[in-house]
């Protein structure tokens, strides 16, 4: 299916002579697309061009493959750094998205929610994927949720950047605190990229199923009554968080903290949870609480968003519809003029 997708696409842009061997390129006023085939990927650039070298930035570059979909390349660069180190002001930001690679709960098909667990081999393996897929796009600052599985994936995933700025945690829990953390030298601070643990992106508080088995809840409770407690967006489980409460701090942390940062011209990633992230995408796609019970994320994919004139453009999602204890993808790829994108959709 995929496969077919891809090659009708290749084959309507051979079809309108718009690819040849060579690749396809072709201008659209002040910018310009280009297609390269590359074996059984390809890659597409786009790129506004100014009056001279300070005045290019470049967007987003998606590489497609009929296996997976990678964010590879710069969003938007400022033209040139300021001399104290601080990111110029920019018409566009970038807003990164990971959900946190598989847990050792994930790993055990256990519910987690707030209990603080650590990454699995193949989440350390899933949060360096994640880091080479967004290895080329600017990064400011970072922000994770309380929880370890969070900050792995953050700190895991910035040892992969081109830049090789090191992320530190901020620590701002009291003054003594601040004063123990505080860096000294401007050269260091200027390659440093400050990291903020937040509780109110934690994941979803799972009252009393936290610590059981998903499956062995479901025969006991039925599949339909764990389905209602997993992603019904107003029914909380016993003693625990409703995506709706869980949404209301995820978002108004995003509201009040995140976003003030974008409008300045702040690249940033946000390493967090299903749920607090759900949330998130609900406020900067306007869903509705029907359509975002039906979105997933998987572990260790990054989600990318351009922030341009107060309003957040999606550039690669890997989502698509979930029922208890299923992850089913279906990959589409779509061509536009001025854009060559693959993302998910339900299969």
């Amino acid at each position: 299916m995929v496969a077919i997708a891809f090659h009708q696409t290749i084959g309507t842009l051979h079809s309108q002579g718009y690819l040849n061997n060579s690749g396809f390129h072709h201008e659209f006023g002040n910018a310009s697309v280009k297609l390269i085939p590359r074996g059984s990927k390809v890659n597409v650039g786009l790129l506004k061009r100014g009056s001279g070298n300070s005045g290019k930035r470049s967007f987003a570059v998606i590489q497609a493959s009929t296996a997976h979909t990678s964010v590879s390349g710069p969003v938007s660069s400022p033209s040139s750094n300021s001399t104290n180190g601080s990111p110029k002001k920019s018409n566009e930001t970038a807003l990164i998205l990971i959900r946190h690679g598989e847990s050792l709960w994930n790993e055990k098909n256990l519910f987690t929610g707030c209990v603080d667990v650590p990454l699995t081999r193949k989440g350390v393996e899933e949060a360096l994927e994640a880091g080479m897929r967004i290895s080329n796009i600017p990064i400011d600052m970072i922000y994770t949720s309380a929880l370890i599985r969070s900050q792995m994936t953050a700190m895991l995933a910035m040892t992969q950047h081109r830049r090789k700025k090191v992320p530190i945690i901020m620590h701002n829990e009291s003054e003594q605190a601040k004063a123990w953390s505080q860096i000294y030298s401007e050269d260091t601070k200027r390659q440093s990229i400050p990291v903020i643990a937040a509780w109110q992106l934690n994941e979803r508080m799972y009252g009393e199923l936290q610590g059981l088995n998903k499956q062995e809840t479901a025969d006991r409770y039925g599949k339909e009554q764990v389905h209602e407690w997993r992603r019904s967006y107003d029914i909380p489980p016993p003693n625990g968080e409703s995506l709706e409460m869980c949404a209301e701090r995820a978002v108004a942390y995003f509201r009040e903290h995140i976003e003030p940062q974008l409008l300045s011209g702040k690249h940033i990633m946000i390493a967090a949870h299903g749920n607090s992230l759900r949330s998130i995408i609900m406020y900067l796609d306007k869903l509705t609480s029907q359509e975002v019970i039906s979105l997933e994320l998987s572990t260790g994919i990054p989600m990318l968003y351009i922030f341009k004139e107060g309003k957040f453009i999606r550039r690669g999602s890997p989502i698509g519809p979930a029922e208890a204890g299923v992850y089913a993808y279906t990959k589409v790829c779509k061509f536009s003029p001025l854009l060559f994108t693959c993302f998910r959709v339900g299969a």
